[in-house]
């Protein structure tokens, strides 16, 4: 019964929130899916999470994940089929995303909405991006996904924000100094457990039919 599943709230094209699909995806659980519309976020959602961002999960006993890499992290385990909570390169996965959570979102930020942060110029604030996705170019030098043959968390919680930097300008992203990391995702674009996350739903309203993610 939909009642029984937990509820997402979720924004299609935000990295945070691809992030958390993925991890549902790849856990293979389902939730009822409810889209929000940023500018007009719904009231159920404001009442569990005040922070008022997405994603949102609500579990069946009522708690409440509001964290991206939270939902992530406690969709794989509760079910890893394909063994990406990586055990052994777990503490490498936690430096990785919390290095792409913060200083790399940070200036992720300022190259998208550079009129926003006048400080500097967009390609100042794209090179001082860079740094990270020179990281990932020797992760990848070396292994098809960040941490081995095949992808972890760390894969699952950063690709969105790569994503993200790259669609800014896609012909620069492409010409920059990466090959390694451009292979990656496009691998990751082509993904079919990705297509499956980026699938458009229509907002969500009260007393819609519910909609169940993935569907069956």
């Amino acid at each position: 019964m939909t009642e029984q599943l937990p509820i997402l709230y979720s924004f299609r094209r935000c990295p945070y929130a691809i992030r958390a699909r993925l991890g549902l995806l790849f856990a293979g659980l389902q939730v009822e899916l409810r889209e929000v519309v940023l500018k007009d976020k719904p009231p159920q959602m404001l009442a569990i999470s005040p922070k008022a961002t997405v994603p949102v999960l609500q579990l069946p006993n009522a708690r409440v994940i509001d964290e991206s890499l939270d939902i992530l992290l406690w969709a794989i385990r509760q079910n890893d089929p394909d063994g990406v909570l990586d055990s052994e390169h777990y503490s490498q996965a936690k430096d990785l995303l919390n290095q792409n959570d913060t200083e790399f979102k940070y200036w992720l930020d300022r190259y998208k909405y550079f009129e926003r942060y006048p400080a500097m110029t967009q390609t100042q604030y794209r090179q001082r991006g860079e740094a990270f996705l020179q990281t990932l170019e020797q992760l990848l030098d070396k292994n098809t996904y960040l941490l081995g043959a095949s992808p972890s968390t760390a894969d699952i919680g950063i690709m969105p924000f790569v994503r993200q930097f790259a669609h800014v300008d896609r012909d620069v992203f492409y010409r920059l100094p990466y090959p390694c990391v451009q292979q990656w995702l496009k691998g990751w674009l082509e993904h079919p457990v990705f297509v499956q996350s980026m699938k458009k739903y229509q907002p969500w309203q009260d007393g819609d039919t519910p909609v169940i993610f993935p569907a069956q």
